[in-house]
């Protein structure tokens, strides 16, 4: 997809917490599709940290506790359609090594927000065309970004803390509530983009 080389090149240059963040997101929205019944949909978005084309972002992040395995092994379980007995302990697991990853990636809160916020919204505004879902990926991908941004902003120090929590959860609030199912009824890219101005301001 155009995601892929769009942000290939700027990977890689990017610093290593922000990778994670990257990452985070696709992790977080195939959980979420996972636990709404779309394990399909969920599939890729899991296999995201791993696929071949990735390898850019991963430079760095193996060093710091990645696993893998982990993420190939639940793609690979996804696919043939095991039983959720057998997957949600895989998906436990590739939870918690993200969440491992992310703490030993540390990285300003406040930045890394910010940096989420302006791939949201590249993101939504593809994955959202003239009211429609153009691009399932993309539109669940923003809600991932989103979802990573609200949990780190439960770590952020400032004297506004509480407010950014609450334009967060506003933002998140833009997807239905169970899961951002390729199938949602999408609310405006400018909407998406007005909210994370929001949380920009507090930042």
């Amino acid at each position: 997809s155009s995601e892929s080389h769009r942000h290939e090149h700027d990977m890689e240059t990017l610093p290593v917490e922000k990778r994670i963040a990257f990452m985070s997101g696709h992790v977080e929205v195939g959980l979420v599709l996972y636990r709404a019944g779309k394990p399909e949909q969920a599939s890729k978005h899991l296999l995201h940290p791993v696929s071949e084309m990735h390898q850019t972002e991963r430079a760095g992040i193996d060093a710091l506790g990645f696993e893998p395995d982990v993420f190939k092994s639940v793609s690979k379980a996804l696919e043939e359609g095991r039983p959720a007995s057998e997957i949600e302990p895989m998906l436990k697991k590739a939870e918690e090594n993200i969440k491992y990853i992310q703490k030993n990636a540390g990285g300003g809160v406040s930045d890394i927000i910010k940096f989420l916020m302006e791939i949201v919204n590249e993101e939504y505004a593809i994955g959202v065309k003239d009211g429609k879902i153009v691009e399932a990926g993309e539109y669940q991908d923003a809600y991932g970004f989103s979802s990573v941004a609200l949990k780190m902003s439960k770590r952020y120090t400032g004297d506004n803390s509480q407010e950014l929590v609450k334009e967060l959860k506003k933002l998140l609030s833009l997807w239905p509530v169970d899961a951002p199912l390729a199938d949602s009824k999408p609310k405006s890219v400018e909407m998406v983009a007005e909210q994370t101005k929001k949380v920009l301001q507090i930042l």
